[in-house]
């Protein structure tokens, strides 16, 4: 382990015009050496975090993600380059960032933050940073910190417009200002919607920003605010926040006080639709080459589903399910699937709503089908 007492020659040179901030100065540096980070994703967000907190001199950094490198990360995922393609994500990013800086302690978890784990990861951190890209992790990062007593800086991005901010007791958190998740498939993701390139550079190195503030403990942070930044139109805005006394978690009376993975989706999948009308990539081979074939469905961006898709599959992007259902078969089997699954939940049950019976959904979408039956096919 590195000395936490005295920074080494090397530093002094390396942290410099740290050094000569009379707010960081040589103690803030040392403060830094001896703090710890937590950075849930290394992703689009992850990835300006992880460098700037790597690069600062945060003594260690802790990087969850259970995700392999893909091309298509490559333009905005600014850790990684075409050598990472297919490595985990968690491996390729302690490599970078040990190169940046050696001084630092990168620790990468390849695994899913889980209630199994995240109440003990945010307890051993210093600050908990949150580039997630799903609600069932955000508000599962939020109740581990407030029920730990710990900072969340968090951030989020879609299109053109990115927000952050910084949770931390007395509140507000994340629950105030959005009580309950939305339900699946409302909010599509950036693999859905899009996103520019350099927004989560913005986005993240916000995060960053208000990372290493809380970890100095200086300057005005994020909390109370919501800052919202529109990159298209270069502006940026505040929205105040003030903590919910109704809150489930951080409230006068909470209702919340264990970290557990329970969003609508999650619920909704251990109580019947997604649970029990799912079909695994080989079982759906296995029924593809048989003599009664499933309709295959699509429901992806006809921009995805031209780069790459199963054979014979019809497109109809989710926008479309509900009112194209009546040129679907009832007589026939029905499997629907999107990228990773939460589009196809969301079209096995609007096809389900419109009365057909014999539906279900390709667990993990297409990208299981590569991993599991067909490496060669091409996911957007």
């Amino acid at each position: 382990m590195p000395d936490t007492d005295a920074l080494t020659p090397r530093e002094y040179r390396r942290y410099g015009r740290h050094l000569t901030l009379p707010e960081v100065g040589q103690e803030g540096q040392l403060r830094l050496k001896r703090s710890s980070a937590l950075v849930v994703g290394a992703g689009g967000l992850g990835s300006p975090v992880a460098l700037y907190l790597a690069a600062a001199g945060v003594g260690r950094i802790t990087l969850v993600d259970f995700d392999v490198v893909d091309a298509s990360n490559l333009q905005r995922q600014v850790l990684f380059g075409e050598a990472d393609i297919g490595r985990p994500k968690v491996v390729a990013a302690a490599a970078r960032l040990g190169d940046l800086n050696p001084h630092v302690e990168i620790v990468p978890l390849n695994d899913r933050l889980s209630s199994a784990n995240v109440e003990s990861l945010v307890r051993s951190h210093d600050v908990v940073i949150d580039g997630s890209d799903n609600f069932t992790t955000r508000y599962l990062v939020n109740d581990a910190c407030v029920l730990g007593g710990k900072p969340n800086v968090y951030g989020s991005i879609f299109r053109f417009e990115g927000q952050a901010s910084l949770f931390r007791a007395p509140g507000p958190c994340y629950r105030c200002l959005f009580p309950d998740p939305p339900p699946p498939g409302l909010v599509p993701n950036c693999a859905q919607a899009g996103v520019l390139g350099v927004l989560p550079g913005l986005v993240g190195s916000i995060q960053a920003a208000e990372a290493l503030k809380v970890l100095l403990g200086i300057g005005e942070s994020l909390q109370g605010r919501l800052l919202l930044v529109d990159a298209l139109r270069a502006g940026f805005r505040e929205v105040r926040l003030r903590r919910d006394p109704a809150c489930a978690v951080c409230g006068d009376h909470p209702t919340i006080t264990r970290a557990v993975e329970c969003t609508v989706e999650v619920c909704l999948d251990s109580t019947g639709v997604a649970g029990t009308a799912e079909v695994s990539p080989t079982d759906l081979a296995a029924e593809i080459a048989s003599d009664t074939p499933p309709v295959l469905i699509d429901v992806r961006e006809p921009w995805e589903h031209g780069a790459g898709a199963l054979a014979g599959a019809v497109n109809m992007p989710l926008g479309d399910v509900s009112l194209r259902a009546g040129e679907l078969p009832r007589d026939r089997a029905v499997v629907v699937y999107c990228r990773v699954g939460p589009r196809g939940r969301r079209a096995l049950e609007m096809l389900t709503a419109e009365g057909l019976t014999r539906v279900r959904n390709l667990g993990g979408g297409l990208v299981a089908w590569r991993d599991e039956v067909d490496a060669s096919i091409v996911v957007a």
